[in-house]
C-alpha cells in the first residue's frame, strides 16, 4: 500500500465519479473519452495548475499544503471523513512515524471497564483492523451468537467484523439492508489504510478479501470513505426475530484506534423489548460477565 498509488488511485476514482453537470460545468455537447472530469477542470476548479494536480495525481508531490488539499477536497465534493483521509494520503512517511511495526491491539483497563459497565447493552471492541477484541455477553449473542465467546481472547483466533460481514452466512443475514453495512465496514478499512499504509497485516486482510469477494473487491475500488459514528439498522435476528437499532461508535483510545459499537433501540419500542429476551435466552447470571483479551 504504497503512498503514491493510494493517493493517486483515490484523487483518479473520485474524480472520475464526478460529472461536469454536478460542478456547475458546461460541457456544449462534446464527446468525453474519460469518465467524470477532466484534470484540467478539477484543476480550474481548485484553483491550481494542472500541471502541479497531474503530479499530485501520479504521486510526484508528496508534499502538498493543507490550503491546496482542502481545495481539491472542496472541488471534489468531499466530506469531512474524506478530507482528512486525502490529508492523510498526501502527508509525507516522516510525517505519519515512519513505517515501524504497530504493536499488538491490548485492551485498555478503562475499556475493560466501561464494556462491564454496560451491562446488558450489546457492546463490541473494535481494533483499527476491524478485529473484535472483546465483547460482553449480550454483545456476543446479538453480532455473533453462533461463534465461540472465548473467541476474542485468543489473538491467533479473533473474529474480524470485516471477515464476518463479507464472508459469514450468518453475519451477511443478519442485516437486513446488508450492502449499507458492508459499505460502513469498507469506508472504515479506507480511512485505516490511509493512515497506515505500511501496516502489513491490513494489507493482508485486505487482499484477502479482494481476493474472495467480488463485492468487497467492487467497493474497494469505489473509493468511498465515511466514518461510521452512528446509524440505524434492521436486524434479524435467529432467536428474537427484527430489531430496529442503532449502532453507536464510541472512540476510547485514540492512540490505538480502538472503538467500541454499542447497539441501542428506542425507549419502549419492541426491539428494545427484544433486546431483553436475548439477555434473558443467552445470560447465565442477572448481572454478565465480559470477555475481554488484554495482550
Amino acid at each position: 500500500m504504497s503512498d503514491r498509488g493510494q493517493l493517486g488511485d483515490f484523487l483518479q476514482t473520485r474524480r472520475s465519479q464526478l460529472r461536469p453537470e454536478d460542478v456547475g460545468l458546461e460541457t456544449y455537447g462534446d464527446r468525453r473519452r474519460v469518465a467524470g472530469l477532466r484534470r484540467e477542470e478539477l484543476a480550474l476548479l481548485a484553483g491550481v495548475s494542472v500541471s502541479y494536480y497531474t503530479r499530485l495525481e501520479q504521486g510526484h508531490s508528496l508534499n502538498a499544503s493543507p490550503e491546496i488539499l482542502d481545495a481539491i477536497a472542496k472541488a471534489l465534493r468531499f466530506n469531512d471523513s474524506e478530507r482528512r483521509h486525502l490529508q492523510a494520503l498526501a502527508a509525507t512517511p516522516k510525517l505519519r512515524g515512519g513505517t515501524r511495526r504497530p504493536p499488538p491491539e491490548r485492551v485498555a483497563a478503562a475499556t475493560s471497564e466501561l464494556l462491564a459497565a454496560l451491562g446488558d447493552v450489546p457492546a463490541i471492541v473494535l481494533g483499527r483492523r476491524t478485529d473484535v477484541l472483546a465483547w460482553n455477553r449480550a454483545g456476543h449473542a446479538l453480532f455473533a451468537g453462533h461463534l465461540d465467546p472465548d473467541g476474542p481472547s485468543r489473538p491467533a483466533e479473533r473474529p474480524n467484523m470485516a471477515r464476518l460481514v463479507f464472508l459469514d452466512a450468518h453475519t451477511r443475514e443478519l442485516y437486513a439492508d446488508w450492502p449499507s453495512k458492508a459499505r460502513a465496514i469498507v469506508g472504515n478499512l479506507r480511512l485505516a489504510a490511509g493512515r497506515h499504509p505500511d501496516d502489513a497485516l491490513l494489507a493482508k486482510l485486505l487482499g484477502e478479501l479482494s481476493m474472495v469477494s467480488g463485492e468487497f473487491a467492487s467497493m474497494w475500488s469505489d473509493h468511498r470513505v465515511k466514518a461510521d459514528t452512528a446509524a440505524g439498522y434492521e436486524l434479524c435476528h435467529p432467536l428474537v426475530g427484527s430489531l430496529i437499532l442503532t449502532l453507536q461508535t464510541l472512540h476510547t483510545d485514540v492512540a490505538s484506534e480502538q472503538y467500541i459499537v454499542v447497539a441501542t433501540a428506542a425507549v419502549g419500542s419492541s426491539s428494545q423489548a427484544a433486546l431483553g429476551l436475548l439477555t434473558q435466552a443467552t445470560t447465565d447470571s442477572a448481572r454478565p460477565g465480559v470477555d475481554v483479551h488484554t495482550t
